[in-house]
C-alpha cells in the first residue's frame, strides 16, 4: 500500500517560517514519490489565488510559487471550505486545479489506511 501524507498548512505571511515548513514538507514529500495532499487553512488560504505564492519571500528557503508548483503537478491542494468563504475565494478565484472542500473531505484523507497528517 502506496503511504499518503495530508499535510495542513494552517500559516501564510503571518508566520512564514511555518508557512514555508509546510510547503517544503509537501513537495519533499512529492519529490520523494509520496501521495500527498496539502490543505491550505487561514492565511495560507491566499497562496491559491494566482500571484500571490510569488508575494512570498523567506531568506534560504525555496521560492513558495516553485513548492506550489511542485505538490499541484503531482500531488493534491484543497483550500477549506469555510476559510475559502471567509476571504470570499471562489475556485474561479484560485489556480487551476485547487479545490474546495471540508472537514469531512479532510477527514475522509485522514483516516485511509496508510494516511499521515501532519499540521502546521
Amino acid at each position: 500500500m502506496r503511504r499518503a501524507l495530508v499535510i495542513k498548512a494552517t500559516a501564510g505571511q503571518d508566520d512564514p517560517e511555518r508557512c514555508n515548513q509546510a510547503f517544503t514538507v509537501a513537495a519533499a514529500a512529492v519529490a520523494s514519490g509520496v501521495d500527498v495532499s496539502l490543505w491550505l487553512t487561514g492565511e495560507a488560504s491566499w497562496f491559491a489565488v494566482p500571484g500571490r505564492a510569488e508575494g512570498f519571500s523567506l531568506p534560504h528557503a525555496a521560492p513558495l510559487a516553485d513548492l506550489l508548483a511542485a505538490v499541484l503537478a503531482a500531488g493534491r491542494i484543497t483550500v477549506c471550505t469555510q476559510c475559502a468563504a471567509r476571504r470570499e475565494l471562489t475556485e474561479a478565484d484560485l489556480i487551476a486545479g485547487v479545490r474546495i472542500a471540508g472537514a469531512p473531505t479532510f477527514v475522509e484523507e485522514i483516516t485511509r489506511d496508510g494516511a499521515q497528517a501532519l499540521v502546521y
